[in-house]
């Protein structure tokens, strides 16, 4: 019988592979046109004259809405997200920034948005440092957008297009598209003399040299930041001779104090105008925009700040408790069933639990420094960020189902490698136990143990060096029961002795991995809805039918190459068919809450400027900031906040329910998280009025919630 504990590591390193091949076969696929139910958008060029320094160049996104759908602008207002551009283009080529139209008011009830509705083209200007080579006969270009596409409810979409531009040639087809965006793209008048200051908590405005047929009309407004200006509020406009002048409320819950505000403002029978209004004076209350990022502090809070000796005892107890989690389940099964066989092998046991808390302390490093890395240039992401990603759970659904088969005996890896290679992994089997503890993490870090919320929040505000050492910290926990078990005599004697009871055991543990395959095809199918949900299916289907495939190969002969192949390919294959359907895929319209009809009514969808508005109302609010991939969330969903006795208790004090989903990235939610001081879900909140919001424990219990709402009003709600 084979070391249980190596067919993780065998299983990860013939999965990565047959990724790698896939995804050439996925890039060849994207064109200049991503077509879905709500949006037709294509990647369109325009060069009179041909591609030459100096030469007229542009790119541009078309987007062609569906009827009552609309994307937004740059400041996309109180709420939506604003399209992104990246582009790959060759050297000595460069895209600058989007010119973007003026864009129409959207308004939603008391909320106002800014975005576009019918056809929007987004140009782009392209300049090249140096010709073109004379071989060279067209420049290609690819593209990555995103966009979010709303009618009532919201999709976030994206695609990846790719566009041969001819370099001799002219490129004019989309000519007229193109000049109505520059009609639409507002006029930068050197003339203008702007300048803006705070009276009576709103932002007062006077701009001088505007075109003289426009006095006497009402301009439209739009602030190119958000947070600053309330969007929906009426503005005060009037004209003094040759002056116009405004009177504009500043934001409830105003965000940003920048030194210059700028404006786009469009007058009737013209062309917009954009403006840029030096702020004369200080700003009330909040931080300027050139304040220092470390002077920032998160929110105040309840729960009080956690130090560094407390941060790290904290990291080490989340982490032993992290392995009773049940996402961790069917690695460390593997993990007691490889220290059973080894029991009585003292050095075995001794290799393996290094390896494999090397594995897993190197994991919860790796995954730290990416988190720190991409927080420190401006996005809000957080622990567990990598199931926020399609294709990532699948992946680990695929990995699942094949370790799965493999323990079951539908097929086996021992003569997939080269004969050296394999005599080089007999030779080290720490490798496998490491991977294994790599597979643990990857498994592991969604689920969140207590103690680990606060610990791991305040480990991002700290410098990198303090902030790792909690994470290795929270690996070192996790490793630590295995490790004990496996190095302190006479713990052999706890553990039954080798025999046939490890074969059925080992077929028994294919079980719990198919229930996280379960697991995980229900998170994908809150991310990406049936189709991406069927789509995995249909891909763990061709998987299976690989490995089966797979067993078959005779000892010797020609089929052993044909059946081999035939597997691979039916695996590469199915991935790159899958993948944009995963990447592409709508989003659920909506997702049904536990607990029934009733508790779909009583939860709301979450957005900050919705608990702005119900504070400033003096109302009570509690948020649950949850996610699909989140089993504490999950459990804490079907447990306490299921109860139907709290739930009566915050009907009759009128407390307002917010459920904040993170199962697909949300910079929105990113962002409050960062400001409770928070780095991933669950996070439970009760806002109430001006107070300062207070954070509950990860572990929800019914008693807790009851204390922190016990002194709530009970105001009628709307």
């Amino acid at each position: 019988m084979q070391a249980f504990a190596r067919q993780c590591g065998r299983v990860a390193r013939w999965f990565a592979g047959a990724v790698a091949l896939a995804a050439p076969l996925a890039a060849q696929a994207a064109g200049a046109v991503v077509t879905t139910p709500q949006v037709r958008a294509e990647l369109v060029a325009h060069a009179p004259q041909g591609l030459g320094p100096g030469q007229p160049m542009w790119l541009g996104l078309s987007l062609q809405h569906a009827p009552h759908w609309h994307t937004y602008w740059q400041n996309p207002g109180d709420s939506g997200m604003a399209t992104t551009l990246a582009w790959t283009l060759p050297a000595g080529a460069s895209a600058g920034e989007i010119e973007w139209p003026v864009p129409g008011r959207l308004p939603i009830g008391p909320l106002l948005n800014y975005g576009y509705e019918g056809t929007l083209l987004l140009p782009v200007p392209l300049s090249l440092s140096a010709p073109v080579t004379a071989s060279a006969s067209a420049l290609r270009v690819a593209l990555h957008a995103e966009w979010l596409v709303c009618k009532v409810e919201c999709i976030p979409q994206s695609g990846d297009f790719e566009l041969e531009v001819p370099v001799h040639a002219a490129t004019g087809l989309h000519r007229q598209d193109f000049e109505r965006a520059w009609a639409a793209h507002p006029a930068a008048v050197p003339t203008l003399h702007a300048e803006a200051r705070i009276e009576s908590n709103a932002l007062a405005v006077q701009v001088r040299g505007l075109d003289a047929a426009w006095r006497g009309r009402e301009a439209t407004l739009f602030p190119e930041l958000a947070g600053v200006v309330e969007n929906a509020a009426p503005v005060s406009q009037s004209w003094q001779g040759d002056v116009w002048q405004a009177s504009w409320p500043l934001a409830a819950q105003r965000s940003e104090s920048p030194p210059r505000m700028p404006l786009v403002l469009g007058f009737a029978g013209g062309r917009a105008v954009r403006v840029e209004a030096p702020v004369v004076g200080p700003w009330p209350g909040a931080p300027s925009s050139n304040t220092p990022a470390e002077a920032v502090q998160p929110a105040p809070s309840a729960v009080a700040p956690v130090g560094f000796a407390a941060a790290l005892l904290f990291a080490l107890l989340g982490g032993v408790i992290l392995n009773l989690m049940p996402c961790v389940f069917p690695v460390l099964a593997l993990k007691v069933l490889a220290l059973a066989q080894h029991g009585h092998d003292a050095r075995a046991r001794w290799t393996s639990a290094l390896a494999y808390g090397a594995g897993v302390l190197l994991s919860f490093l790796a995954l730290a420094a990416l988190l720190i890395a991409v927080r420190a240039g401006g996005q809000h992401l957080g622990w567990g960020f990598q199931l926020q990603s399609p294709g990532v759970v699948a992946a680990l659904a695929l990995l699942f189902t094949l370790i799965g088969l493999n323990l079951a005996g539908v097929f086996e890896f021992g003569s997939v490698l080269p004969s050296g290679l394999a005599s080089l992994r007999a030779r080290h089997p720490a490798v496998d136990a490491g991977l294994t503890g790599v597979l643990a993490v990857a498994v592991a870090s969604p689920c969140t143990a207590p103690f680990m919320g606060a610990a791991l929040g305040a480990a991002l505000t700290w410098p990198a060096a303090q902030a790792l050492a909690v994470f290795a910290a929270l690996g070192l926990g996790m490793a630590l029961p295995y490790g004990l078990l496996s190095v302190v005599p006479g713990a052999s004697r706890w553990l039954p002795r080798p025999g046939a009871w490890m074969l059925r055991f080992k077929v028994a543990l294919a079980f719990p991995m198919f229930a996280t395959v379960v697991w995980l095809t229900w998170v994908l199918g809150q991310q990406t809805g049936i189709d991406g949900a069927a789509a995995l299916l249909a891909v763990l289907v061709l998987a299976a039918l690989a490995a089966w495939l797979w067993s078959l190969r005779p000892a010797q002969g020609p089929w052993r190459g044909v059946l081999a192949l035939s597997a691979l390919a039916l695996l590469v294959l199915g991935w790159a068919w899958a993948l944009p359907l995963w990447r592409d895929a709508e989003a659920p319209v909506a997702k049904a809450a536990p607990g029934g009809p009733a508790a779909h009514v009583r939860w709301q969808p979450w957005s900050a400027q919705r608990v702005a508005a119900l504070q400033a109302e003096g109302r009570s609010v509690f948020v649950d900031f949850t996610a699909a991939w989140c089993v504490t969330c999950q459990f804490n969903k079907r447990g306490t906040l299921a109860d139907a006795g709290l739930l009566a208790d915050l009907e009759a004090r009128r407390v307002v329910l917010l459920r904040a989903d993170w199962t697909s990235r949300d910079p929105a939610i990113g962002a409050e998280l960062a400001r409770l001081g928070r780095s991933g879900v669950p996070t439970y909140v009760v806002y109430r009025g001006d107070a300062a919001p207070q954070v509950l424990s990860e572990i929800l219990t019914v008693d807790e919630v009851r204390s922190a709402v016990s002194s709530l009003s009970t105001g009628a709600l709307p």
